[in-house]
């Protein structure tokens, strides 16, 4: 078993000395954290929120190979993203899914002019990718895909198919041009999962959340977690994986920099039954008037519609405001204006700023989406920053900057990271008969409850097997752990048990938001709070005051950072008093937030 975090502060209390330190834990820090343990380094990840809590919790949920990087050029990107989607399609098969994807013109010559200039990074608005650049462009992204394919080439649809296929989509679309990309369920669970892979292959890879830095002397760095827990870390190499804080971390270990020129990327999560079951289980990947790209796709019951992207200074202020829903859902209504949708309609929204590179460009979306590792020298540390980068290639990222610090460190390469299997993913079923016999022995340990078993696979991947057997215990009070929560019947009382158990959970939010999709899949209400604070209240053993501090903590991030209505005595930010959109109108949306945009990821 990994160490407890009590295990953990105590240790470096005896013995402050590690090979690395990264400060933050999103999906960069994260991944470099597994690669280091699987060498055996000893290393400390850090990070002031939870795992996976700031930007990596709010992406697009796309794992793609970045189809619009073709327009300006960055061929090596799209073919490193095209294989690190196919490797995690293998890898993550669990949260990692293959997405069909859908995409519309409304001619056979636009955009070719534009995108020429685009290629030579001159400004350029596309307001339409026509029906001849658009066969270019996917052609050319099947090529760079090719290795480790797992997914068939694009393919086009032309005149009364589109309609047949999507009775409700504008009526000048001419074409749909369908390709395969991925997308991936639970981002923050793949994140946790490789936090606790790294925590299990090495007894010297240490992981601790919700810890603050509070300061730096030179020889070593202080920090201090909720309750008071002071420590100190004197690393021989510290790596700055903060995402849009990266600047404000160097400010605190002593030196001023500007790295980061972070934008935001708003989201919706939307009930309109009348879409989802239109899109069949695609995405669509559409343009608006303003020379915006969007996307909608069906997730969880629901439809995920997204992103905008602004630039932000704060990333502690990044919410999904008002104006962003509204646009949002307007250029939904442009894709579909037959079809009434409003802000009554939404039923969760999020935010997070791209860690993406400094930069002056006019347009958001024409700053890269690529990577890159800066070095400062803070006292007599090198201070590696990993600037941008995204959730397709993390991976890669990671294996780039652990070969870094192993040749810092006088170290060999000893694990590829390349085909291993992250978290539930591992001995994961792949074809009809493993998936039975798995199927089969977790039916068993649900008291033949075949469903419950499909739900656990899908929900924790092979992992699940061992939430079945936990749930099949009892709790140190007696109580049956195989019971359906009141307020969620599709959860069950062992299924929180065993979170805080064995999740390295500090707070409800935690639960609520990142190791279980409740709060994404639009489940929050008062009822779910109050009994998932109780159970949680038990195994971490919170007082009475402490459990009500988190139900108003979680109902406070609910409303302000996400929208969600929780009825009377809630402080409402979903404005459902506003007009839905109508459904005759056909404008396009009435602002933009840029003139481009790559959907976060």
């Amino acid at each position: 078993m990994p160490p407890t975090r009590r295990q953990t502060l105590d240790r470096l209390r005896a013995d402050p000395a590690v090979s690395v330190l990264i400060i933050g834990a999103g999906i960069n820090g994260a991944g470099l954290f597994r690669d280091l343990a699987l060498q055996g380094v000893d290393t400390l990840i850090v990070d002031k929120q939870d795992f996976c809590a700031g930007a990596s919790a709010a992406p697009s949920r796309l794992i793609h190979g970045g189809l619009k990087y073709l327009e300006t050029g960055e061929f090596r990107l799209v073919a490193q993203s095209t294989r690190e989607r196919n490797l995690l399609l293998r890898n993550a098969p669990h949260v990692v899914h293959p997405l069909r994807t859908a995409m519309p013109t409304h001619s056979w010559w636009g955009g070719i002019w534009p995108s020429i200039q685009r290629f030579f990074r001159r400004p350029a608005k596309i307001d339409d990718r026509g029906i001849l650049i658009s066969e270019a462009g996917l052609t050319l992204y099947d090529f760079l895909g090719r290795h480790f394919r797992s997914m068939p080439r694009h393919s086009v649809t032309l005149g009364r198919k589109v309609r047949e296929s999507l009775p409700d989509i504008r009526h000048d679309v001419r074409a749909l041009h369908t390709y395969y990309d991925a997308a991936i369920s639970q981002a923050e669970r793949l994140g946790f999962e490789l936090i606790d892979d790294g925590c299990r292959a090495h007894r010297g890879a240490m992981a601790l959340n919700h810890v603050t830095l509070t300061g730096s002397d030179g020889e070593a760095i202080t920090f201090d977690d909720e309750e008071g827990n002071a420590f100190q870390v004197r690393p021989r190499i510290i790596v700055n994986a903060g995402g849009a804080w990266i600047d404000e971390i160097n400010r605190q270990l002593g030196q001023e920099t500007r790295h980061i020129g972070g934008t935001k990327g708003g989201h919706l999560i939307v009930d309109v039954p009348q879409i989802r079951d239109q899109l069949d289980g695609r995405m669509i990947y559409f343009g608006t008037p303003d020379g915006r790209i969007c996307l909608i796709y069906p997730f969880m019951s629901h439809v995920l519609v997204g992103a905008t992207d602004i630039r932000c200074t704060d990333p502690d202020q990044a919410v999904c405001d008002d104006d962003e829903r509204d646009y949002l859902l307007e250029a939904v209504h442009y894709l579909f204006p037959e079809v009434t949708i409003g802000p009554d309609q939404v039923r969760y929204r999020y935010s997070g700023v791209r860690p993406l590179p400094h930069s002056d460009a006019a347009d958001p979306g024409q700053i890269s989406r690529d990577h890159a590792i800066v070095e400062d020298r803070i006292h007599d540390w090198p201070v590696l920053s990993l600037v941008g980068g995204k959730w397709t290639t993390f991976r890669g990222f990671a294996e780039e900057v652990a070969d870094d610090l192993l040749a810092r460190l006088g170290r060999r390469r000893e694990v590829g990271t390349r085909q291993l299997a992250i978290g539930g993913g591992r001995d994961f079923p792949r074809d009809a008969t493993s998936r039975e016999a798995w199927l089969a022995r977790v039916t068993a340990i649900c008291e033949g409850d075949r469903h419950r078993a499909i739900t656990l696979l899908d929900r924790y991947g092979t992992r699940g097997e061992a939430v079945a057997r936990h749930c099949a215990g009892m709790s140190a009070g007696g109580a049956c752990r195989q019971r359906p929560l009141d307020s969620l019947p599709g959860y069950y009382i062992g299924e929180i048990d065993f979170v805080c158990r064995f999740e390295r959970v500090e707070h409800l939010a935690d639960v609520l938001f990142r190791r279980l999709p409740i709060a994404l899949a639009g489940l929050l209400d008062d009822a779910v709070i109050e009994e998932i604070a109780t159970l949680c209240s038990g195994v971490l053993t919170w007082s009475e005051a402490r459990c009500r501090d988190e139900i108003d903590r979680v109902r406070e991030i609910a409303v302000r950072a996400h929208g969600v209505s929780l009825g009377p005595g809630a402080d409402d930010t979903t404005a459902s008093g506003d007009e839905p959109l109508s459904s005759t109108s056909g404008n396009a949306p009435r602002k933009g937030t840029s003139s481009t945009q790559e959907p976060a990821s």
